[in-house]
């Protein structure tokens, strides 16, 4: 079933949807302004709509490599865990229903409709209009790609709020930006300098030492102190997945919430592959999309884990051009075949 809502929301690309949150950007408190930017390149409405548009969808996700959960349906009421506006998604999803039900079609721009949203919800659970701009963006989002039917059917439970996260927004900024103690003699040391990089799954969180300079995912690498892959089929060796560590499979791909410019920078392999994978990383010195085997870090960093993985920016943006792809362990040469196809739009 539609409605008046969701079939206006459907007329709007997705490049109208980005453009509408980086006009919301300064009314958006710096706690979600990166979250919000992350998600929704996390479930991006191209892929989506290439997807559901497919005769055979088994042989496009595999054409894609797809790994992972990237339907939001199975993830109405987590998807957007890592935003502080997270706490407020019962009430989000309540609005949003009731806008559903009122709207008669009136000229509304995206912009005005998650205004409208954020106003309600604000005045609700009695918070700062900043602080639900996102998620009443990323629930107007999720709305436009699961429907109305599947929207209604969703518990709109959140647990909560965990660790950091139960700090006020502005702590939860500062923490982001700090980084760990070096001693009274900090100033001194050079390479043996040592850095915390916390990461959050939908199904887990933690946090990873570092040493300057070392390579994220050499790091997470070293952290045996769970079964990883119970939690996610991906993480084989270590909390955050992996596959081939050289820029050729992206299936380490993250976001980052804090600490982007103490982050190593993009180099061009880093920018290329990107492409490739249809991440749509930010051209910034600094992007809040990186891959975290090409990452290096420079000081605390706080990161999150999308749930899925693919290969399709050739098919679905049209944008790359063949390139050659360098996957240097077993496992990843496997997939050497399917990826080259994916990148050729073939």
């Amino acid at each position: 079933m539609s409605t008046v809502l969701t079939e206006n929301l459907a007329k709007f690309s997705g490049a109208d949807w980005l453009s509408a949150v980086e006009e919301l950007l300064p009314a958006i408190h710096e706690v979600d302004r990166a979250a919000v930017q992350i998600w929704f390149r996390f479930y991006p409405l191209e892929l989506k709509r290439f997807i559901d548009a497919a005769e055979d969808r088994e042989a496009t996700l595999n054409g894609i490599v797809m790994k992972g959960e990237f339907e939001l349906a199975g993830q109405i009421d987590t998807s957007h865990h890592f935003l502080y506006g997270h706490r407020y998604w019962p009430a989000v999803k309540c609005k949003i229903e009731k806008v559903a039900d009122e709207y008669k079609g009136e000229p509304s721009s995206l912009v005005e409709l998650i205004k409208d949203v954020s106003m309600r919800v604000s005045e609700k659970v009695k918070a700062d209009r900043t602080l639900t701009n996102a998620i009443a963006a990323a629930g107007l989002m999720t709305l436009n790609q699961v429907g109305i039917d599947a929207f209604r059917a969703a518990k709109g439970e959140v647990a909560e709020p965990a660790g950091l996260m139960r700090k006020s927004p502005d702590a939860i900024v500062v923490e982001r930006n700090s980084d760990d103690s070096q001693g009274f003699f900090g100033f001194l040391k050079t390479v043996d300098k040592k850095f915390t990089v916390a990461f959050q799954a939908s199904a887990y969180a933690g946090k990873l030492p570092v040493i300057l300079d070392q390579e994220v995912v050499s790091a997470a690498q070293s952290d045996h102190s769970q079964d990883w892959q119970s939690k996610d089929d991906r993480c084989w060796d270590g909390p955050i997945p992996i596959e081939c560590t050289s820029a050729s499979c992206g299936t380490c791909w993250v976001g980052v919430l804090g600490g982007a410019e103490k982050l190593g920078p993009v180099k061009p392999r880093e920018r290329r592959a990107m492409k490739v994978f249809g991440y749509d990383q930010p051209a910034d010195d600094a992007p809040f999309i990186r891959l975290a085997c090409q990452t290096r870090a420079q000081g605390n960093a706080t990161l999150v884990i999308p749930p899925w993985n693919a290969v399709f920016g050739k098919k679905v943006y049209n944008n790359v051009d063949e390139v050659v792809l360098e996957p240097n362990t077993t496992s990843a040469k496997r997939l050497r075949e399917t990826i080259a196809s994916a990148v050729t739009g073939e």
